[in-house]
């Protein structure tokens, strides 16, 4: 048994973003208008002051786990374990806040660092590299460093596949643009939220029915 289809992921996570609609588009929102107001105090800071590096770095400590936060959202939200609200990015983003924090700094330093070797390289790790903030969301206690060594594993034979899906959704990217972001607030952004968490779902079933990680690893009681 393989991986759904991306027709099918994407079926499932529309689906589930129409059942629970509002909380959907409220909860991407207000982690995206986070992300906005420190980006835009960055941008304010390098034009009239000499603070935009201490506001982005300060925004690292924010922003990333907002996006573990909305991650575990709507990972709920496709399992049905608990009734999703907008204020649970928040809190789910920062309950445990280092293992978090510092498996989305241990994924950016390496990322970085792969894209000054070679920009090529470094996209392919990026993908490598994409279920961390998932796997660090989904398994509460599986450590920091760990998150990104299991989330090369399941992405093994997959990066193409990623890939395809993301690129999916281009045509729903230019529509975004063409209604000046609206569009994005309020449908394709949750939309693509709940299909790409759909998607880890179903990379890390395949990836323990295929014996490339196991339970134990993902419950943290066995080594990585």
């Amino acid at each position: 048994m393989s991986m759904r289809s991306r027709k099918e992921i994407k079926a499932i996570g529309k689906q589930k973003f129409s059942a629970l609609y509002w909380p959907c588009v409220g909860a991407a929102f207000l982690v995206g208008l986070v992300s906005a107001a420190i980006s835009g105090a960055a941008s304010f800071a390098a034009e009239y002051g000499n603070w935009s590096f201490t506001i982005n770095l300060a925004g690292l400590f924010i922003t990333g786990n907002l996006s573990i936060g909305l991650a575990y959202f709507f990972i709920q939200l496709i399992l049905g374990r608990e009734e999703p609200d907008i204020g649970l990015p928040f809190r789910a983003g920062f309950e445990n806040y280092g293992r978090k924090l510092g498996g989305f700094l241990w994924m950016t330093l390496f990322t970085f660092l792969w894209m000054l070797l070679f920009i090529v390289p470094g996209i392919v790790k990026s993908f490598a590299y994409a279920l961390t903030p998932y796997i660090l969301a989904d398994c509460p206690n599986v450590k920091a460093k760990d998150a990104l060594k299991l989330s090369m594993r399941i992405m093994k034979g997959k990066k193409g596949s990623l890939f395809g899906f993301y690129l999916s959704f281009i045509g729903w990217g230019l529509l975004t643009c063409l209604t000046a972001g609206i569009l994005g607030v309020f449908y394709v952004t949750p939309y693509l939220n709940n299909s790409m968490a759909c998607w880890y779902l179903e990379a890390r079933e395949d990836a323990l029915r295929n014996g490339v990680i196991t339970l134990g690893q993902l419950e943290g009681t066995e080594a990585v």
